[in-house]
């Protein structure tokens, strides 16, 4: 797997998740992922790019997990705009910080919960973001507005989880350079408002997320989308 990489760069939630901070692009300094700023390139430049959930991703609050099969982020059809693009050069290097750009909201479907008898949706919506930063490791960091996720359960427990409730909030993860290149985050925190009656985590005021996207190349699907320094 409802806009932030040397990317215009991908994702996701918590019953929760991510507009970033980078270089030219417009951002907040808390958008950027909270490591030593070195040198940061990614490439191809200008290239149009898709995160697509590898696995499951799940969302817990309290004692209710909700597990979905089905998440993307993907660039307008046809690629146009600056969401889930990598910048154009210059704009795709920062000689000391992090890259970044726009993300399209992930979108989550096929989901599920721990609790018998209770489905889930989520919506996400607003000017999500992604950053990269190149390092020993490349961390990277994803932005959501405020409310920009809301996870609704219905059935035997009716309950409205909304993520980033009162300002937007980041989750911290990790990237990966590989064919393709991944995007993953564990046990990330995302704060959250629960609401609801009988059966609903209302007591939670954080989600913790864990999921893992393949970054490929929309523009050339023979390339790979790359963090170096």
């Amino acid at each position: 797997m409802s806009r932030s990489m040397s990317l215009r760069a991908v994702l996701a939630a918590s019953a929760g998740l991510a507009s970033v901070a980078v270089l030219s692009l417009a951002g907040t300094a808390s958008a950027r992922p909270d490591v030593a700023a070195g040198p940061t390139t990614v490439t191809p430049a200008g290239h149009y790019f898709k995160a697509t959930l590898s696995g499951k991703a799940t969302f817990k609050a309290g004692s209710v997990t909700v597990t979905c099969a089905v998440s993307t982020t993907q660039p307008t059809n046809p690629a146009s705009g600056a969401a889930n693009q990598v910048p154009a050069a210059p704009n795709n290097t920062n000689p000391a910080g992090p890259v970044g750009g726009p993300l399209n909201p992930p979108t989550y479907s096929s989901c599920t919960t721990s609790m018998p008898g209770v489905s889930a949706t989520i919506a996400t919506s607003g000017s999500w973001g992604i950053a990269v930063q190149h390092g020993d490791a490349v961390s990277a960091k994803l932005t959501m507005p405020t409310g920009g996720f809301v996870l609704k359960t219905s059935g035997l427990a009716t309950c409205t989880v909304t993520a980033a409730p009162t300002a937007e909030a980041s989750i911290s993860g990790a990237w990966t350079n590989s064919a393709p290149s991944r995007l993953a985050f564990t046990n990330a925190a995302v704060p959250v408002k629960v609401e609801g009656g009988f059966g609903c985590p209302t007591s939670s005021t954080s989600s913790t997320f864990n999921a893992t996207y393949l970054v490929t190349d929309v523009t050339d699907p023979g390339s790979q989308i790359t963090v170096s320094g």
